[in-house]
């Protein structure tokens, strides 16, 4: 989100990153690493088979049963899409909103991107009826949609599909021939488990589906890049499987040799590796709860988080009092509020909204984020929101929006 110069507002360099934890680093995972160090062999492009048998055991416990020759390792989940997407060619779908790294990539290939509205009731999946008619509408204007990609755990507006919205829309793709691609990048960081359905598109459509996951998104720090893909079976699975391959090969997209053995590790889900994503998901979640509540009391609209480290939200209610600050779009509304939240405060623009829409996303990990020992204490305390530095930071973010509802009912014409 940084920049020198007011130029280049575009999302390609100036997108923002994956939504940070705050937390410090797993001292066993930092072990892991640490002791890789000194290895001088390079990770296979595609991933060794330690780190693929890990991957396919971390997706049989999801249900969803892989062989290691329909796993690939990439260093992170945008290697992926990029190799991905020039493998299956055609053109692109994405939800609007939708990640900010997904349509770049297309465009990198001069492959044209078309956002779908999604539904009212969650962002991630588009509307079926509004895919059905934007698919026909491209090839009626000669374009070739083939690629599908969405996200039932959603970036960015931290929202889980239902699973009945889910199998409409994947009806759809199929009526239409469309390969779809699914992020779930988000799926192990649910704020209810137990209360949230999270299905994967790879259950509904087992032909029809490549799942990507990117490790930042529960299991590993976002400064060690890894992610793994899972490819469809049949015929169509092995020559994508092998396509992508070729597409990392060319980039040198392979995963580093130390990292590789951290994600393998990760993956295998051992005792300290689960605690600390339950413990952080916990942590997150409840001050997602705290910043949707400060937002949605000034007037300002959100859906309820229900997965990752983010808030979506829409200050479209509060325009007249933000006007009076010079903020007119999505991009105005990102430098405003990152300079008063001291914090980035990426603006729906970045995430395929309309630039005219009032809206950002806000990450919980900034919130959290402190010196050493405070951010361990964030893990083990049973009441993080009471912690003095996480209070002191909402405190200062409930300042602001309320600041914020006070200056929209200033400016507001008379009725």
């Amino acid at each position: 989100m940084r920049r020198t110069d007011p130029e280049g507002h575009g999302p390609v360099r100036y997108g923002p990153p994956l939504p940070d934890d705050g937390l410090p680093v797993l001292p066993e995972l930092a072990a892991v690493l640490a002791a890789a160090a000194g290895r001088s062999e390079s990770e296979p492009i595609g991933g060794g088979p330690a780190l693929l048998d890990a991957a396919c055991g971390y997706w049989e416990r999801r249900g969803l049963p892989t062989a290691p020759e329909r796993a690939v390792a990439g260093p992170g989940a945008p290697a992926l899409l990029l190799a991905l997407t020039f493998a299956l060619g055609g053109d692109v779908l994405v939800p609007r909103p939708c990640a900010a790294w997904w349509a770049p990539y297309a465009r990198l290939l001069g492959r044209p991107v078309f956002h779908v509205a999604t539904p009212a009731e969650c962002g991630g999946v588009p509307d079926p009826y509004t895919l059905l008619e934007t698919v026909r509408r491209v090839r009626a204007e000669g374009g070739d949609p083939r690629l599908l990609v969405l996200s039932v755990a959603d970036d960015p507006t931290a929202t889980v599909a239902p699973p009945e919205m889910l199998h409409e829309t994947l009806e759809a793709a199929t009526d239409e021939g469309l390969h779809l691609v699914s992020d779930e990048t988000w799926r192990d960081t649910l704020h209810a488990p137990h209360d949230t359905v999270l299905l994967s598109p790879a259950e509904m459509l087992p032909e029809q589906v490549t799942v990507v996951t990117d490790l930042a998104g529960a299991h590993l720090p976002p400064g060690w890049p890894a992610a793994i893909a899972r490819f469809p079976g049949g015929e169509d699975g092995d020559g994508l499987h092998a396509r992508v391959l070729d597409v990392l090969t060319a980039l040198g997209a392979r995963v580093a040799g130390p990292v590789a053995l951290a994600a393998g590790y990760a993956l295998a889900e051992p005792d300290p590796v689960t605690a600390r994503v339950t413990s952080a998901v916990r942590l997150h979640a409840r001050v997602a709860g705290a910043a949707h509540a400060a937002a949605v009391g000034a007037g300002a609209l959100a859906r309820p988080p229900q997965a990752g480290r983010h808030v979506y939200v829409d200050l479209g209610p509060l325009r007249a009092g933000l006007s009076s600050h010079g903020v007119g779009d999505a991009q105005d509304l990102e430098d405003f509020l990152a300079a008063r939240l001291g914090m980035p405060a990426p603006g729906g623009h970045r995430f395929g909204d309309e630039l005219g829409a009032l809206r950002v996303r806000l990450s919980t990990g900034a919130l959290v984020a402190g010196t050493d020992e405070e951010r361990t204490e964030c893990i083990s305390s049973p009441s993080p929101l009471e912690l003095p530095h996480v209070q002191r930071a909402l405190i200062h973010l409930k300042s602001v929006f309320d600041d914020l509802r006070d200056d929209a009912e200033r400016w507001e014409p008379p009725r």
